[in-house]
C-alpha cells in the first residue's frame, strides 16, 4: 500500500513565516522603545544630579556670605559688597567664608580671639593661641559659550541658561535681577535658576530653581 505523504504546504509556511515576522517586531519595537525610555530616564537623572551638585554648593556658599567671625570690627571696602552680580556677562561674585580647612588657600583670613579683637590678614594666616581662624574667599562663577566656570574652570557644561534673581525685602518680597546700592543692603535671598540641555538630544531641557536665604541678613 503507498503511504501519502504529509507535510506542510507553501501557504502554511508563508503564514507561519509572516506570523514569525509581526511577532519579531513587536519585540524589536518592544527593546527599541524600553532602550530608548532607558536612555531618556537616565539622562534626566544626569542632569539632575549635576543640577544639585552645583546648585547646593552655590547654596552653601551664599548662606555663608558675610559670615565674618565671631566679632565685629572695621571691614575694609571690598568685604562690603558680599555679592554682585552683573546681568550683562552674567557673573556672580561672592565673598564667602570657608567650611573647613582643605580648600584652596584663602582670600583672607581673620583671626580672632572671639572675646577681644578681631584681625583681617591677605591670605592665609595661621591663628596664634587661643586665636581662630576664619578664611574667606572671593569666588567668580561665570557663564559662557554654554559653560557654568568658577573662578575661570568649567564646573558645569552644557548649561543653556543661567540666572540669578535677589529677593529685596518689601510686603511682598520683590525678586530683581538688578543690584544697585538702592537695593544691596536690602537683598535677603537669592534665586538660581539653571536650564541644562542632553548634547545627544535623549531628554528635554531640564529647568532647575532654587532659593538661597542669607542667614547672616537676619
Amino acid at each position: 500500500m503507498r503511504r501519502t505523504s504529509q507535510g506542510f504546504g507553501l501557504v502554511e509556511i508563508m503564514v507561519a513565516l509572516v506570523l514569525g515576522l509581526v511577532v519579531s517586531l513587536g519585540v524589536i519595537q518592544i527593546f527599541t522603545s524600553s532602550r530608548a525610555t532607558f536612555l531618556s530616564q537616565n539622562a534626566a537623572a544626569r542632569m539632575q544630579e549635576d543640577a544639585r551638585f552645583v546648585l547646593s554648593k552655590m547654596i552653601q556658599e551664599l548662606r555663608m556670605t558675610e559670615m565674618y567671625g565671631c566679632l565685629y570690627f572695621a571691614r575694609p571696602a571690598e568685604l562690603n559688597e558680599s555679592i554682585l552680580w552683573n546681568n550683562t556677562t552674567k557673573t556672580l561674585t561672592l565673598i564667602t567664608a570657608d567650611i573647613g580647612t582643605a580648600g584652596t588657600a584663602p582670600t583672607w583670613t581673620i583671626l580672632s580671639d572671639c572675646q577681644t579683637g578681631a584681625q583681617l590678614y591677605s591670605g592665609a594666616r595661621a591663628p596664634a593661641a587661643g586665636q581662630t581662624a576664619f578664611p574667606l574667599r572671593q569666588l567668580v562663577y561665570s557663564y559662557s559659550n554654554r559653560t557654568l566656570s568658577l573662578n575661570g574652570q568649567p564646573l558645569l557644561q552644557n548649561v543653556e541658561a543661567f540666572d540669578v534673581f535677589f529677593g529685596v525685602t518689601g510686603n511682598p518680597m520683590s525678586y530683581t535681577n538688578v543690584i544697585t546700592a538702592a537695593n544691596a543692603s536690602k537683598i535677603r535671598s537669592v534665586r538660581l535658576s539653571l536650564v541644562l540641555r542632553d548634547p545627544e538630544g535623549r531628554a528635554e531641557d531640564q529647568p532647575y530653581s532654587v532659593v538661597a536665604y542669607l542667614r547672616n541678613r537676619f
